[in-house]
């Protein structure tokens, strides 16, 4: 059974339409905001190297096939790529 987390009153929202810039990142592309660092296997309990990437939310490990997303604001984040193809979709240039 699914759980309910609304009351009922709750308003529906669309998200704006905004233009942001992406790039898919693999481990043979090099893209600034992505560095390698260490972090901890989560079922060995092993140190082991990753590829991460610093976000508004705190360090997050970037995979092969993620997009790299810089928002409105110019933060930068990573987004899976089934998530990115649910939310984007590609623009033509767009002139001032």
């Amino acid at each position: 059974m699914p759980l309910n987390l609304w009351d009922g009153d709750e308003m529906k929202f669309r998200k704006k339409p905004i233009i942001i810039e992406a790039e898919q990142w693999f481990p043979d592309k090099n893209i600034d905001c992505v560095k390698i660092g260490i972090t901890i296997n989560s079922t060995t309990g092993n140190y082991v190297k990753a590829h991460m990437i610093e976000t508004l939310e705190g360090t997050m490990i970037v995979s092969p096939g993620d997009w790299i997303i810089k928002g409105v604001n110019g933060e930068i984040y990573p987004c899976k790529q089934d998530i990115f193809e649910k939310t984007y979709e590609p623009v033509e240039e767009v002139t001032p």
